[in-house]
C-alpha cells in the first residue's frame, strides 16, 4: 500500500518539486501553505490555490507549521510522510513525530558538511570543488537527520552564486524524482550522518560582502562570485562612494581597486552615494 504524503511550502522551489511529483504521476494527499496575507514580500512567494484546485488536492492554509490545526490535519489525512521544503519556520517535535514515518527536508550541501546557513555563498568562498543537495529525514537538530539521498554539483573557479543557486534548485527537483517511488513504497534506506566530519556554517549578513584592500585577488574574486545575485552583492568603499559589484575580473598589475597582491576590475557594477 502506497504511503500518504503531505507537502508544506510557500515558495517557488517547493511548487517546482510538487509539479515534478505530479509530472511523474505521483499525487499528494495534503498541501500546506501560509495564509495569503503572510510573508507576501518573501522572495519566491507562491500560492497553491490554483494547483490544488486543478489537481483536487486538499489545501490547508496556516500561520505556523507548529499550529494545532496542522497536527489535526496530518492525523485526519493519516499522513505517513510530510515534506517541508522552502519553509523558514522550524518544526517542533510533535510535528516531526505526527506523520507515521516522519518529515523530509532538503539542504543545499552534502551533509554532514555545511550544516547551518548561507550554504551557496560559503561553498564558493571556501573554494569547494563540489557541493550538492541532501534529502534527509528531519529531526530536532539543525540539518542532523538521517540521509535519504544526495546529488552532487560541481563547482569551478568561475561559478557564481547565480549559477549555483539555479543548479541547487534543479537538484531539488532531480532528487524528488529519483526518490519519490521509494518514499511512497516505503523502500528508502536511511544513513546516519558521520558527526566526526560534520561542519557548521554561520549565517552571513550584507555587510560581510565588503571588499577590503588587504584581501588577495583570489579572496576578492571569490567574494564577488559568492554574493552576487540573488544575494546583496559585494561592495567596495571609496571615500563617500560605494561600488556595488556584481561581477569583476582580476589583474596582477593594474585595475581600479588595489588589493594586497593585485587589482580588482569591476565589470558589472553600480556606484552608490553619487
Amino acid at each position: 500500500m502506497k504511503k500518504k504524503i503531505a507537502f508544506a511550502t510557500c515558495v517557488q522551489l517547493g511548487l517546482s518539486c510538487i509539479e515534478e511529483i505530479y509530472r511523474i504521476d505521483g499525487r499528494l494527499d495534503l498541501l500546506i501553505t501560509l495564509r495569503d496575507e503572510k510573508a507576501q514580500n518573501k522572495s519566491g512567494r507562491i500560492y497553491l490555490d490554483e494547483f490544488a484546485a486543478e489537481n483536487n488536492a486538499p489545501l490547508l492554509k496556516i500561520d505556523n507549521i507548529n499550529d494545532q490545526v496542522v497536527l489535526d490535519a496530518l492525523k485526519e489525512h493519516q499522513i505517513d510522510w510530510l515534506f517541508i521544503i522552502g519553509w523558514s519556520q522550524i518544526a517542533r517535535k510533535d510535528v516531526l513525530e505526527t506523520p507515521t514515518h516522519g518529515c523530509i527536508g532538503m539542504h543545499p550541501t552534502l551533509l554532514p558538511i555545511g550544516r547551518g546557513r548561507a550554504a551557496i555563498p560559503w561553498a564558493i568562498i571556501k573554494g569547494l570543488k563540489e557541493t550538492g543537495v541532501t534529502m534527509f529525514k528531519l529531526d530536532e537538530g539543525v540539518d542532523t537527520g538521517d540521509i535519504i539521498g544526495q546529488g552532487v554539483i560541481k563547482i569551478d573557479q568561475k561559478t557564481t552564486a547565480t549559477e549555483l543557486y539555479q543548479k541547487v534548485d534543479d537538484m531539488h527537483i532531480t532528487l524528488i524524482g529519483e526518490y519519490w517511488d521509494d518514499i511512497v513504497n516505503n523502500n528508502i534506506s536511511l544513513t546516519k550522518q558521520n558527526d566526526e566530519v560534520a561542519s557548521e556554517w554561520a549565517g552571513r549578513k550584507p555587510e560581510d560582502g565588503e571588499i577590503l584592500s588587504s584581501m588577495t585577488i583570489d579572496e576578492a574574486d571569490k567574494l564577488v562570485r559568492a554574493v552576487t545575485h540573488p544575494y546583496p552583492g559585494a561592495f567596495y568603499k571609496d571615500g563617500e562612494r560605494t561600488y556595488r559589484i556584481w561581477s569583476a575580473q582580476t589583474d596582477e598589475n593594474a585595475g581600479e581597486i588595489k588589493l594586497s597582491d593585485g587589482y580588482l576590475i569591476p565589470v558589472d557594477y553600480e556606484i552608490e552615494g553619487l
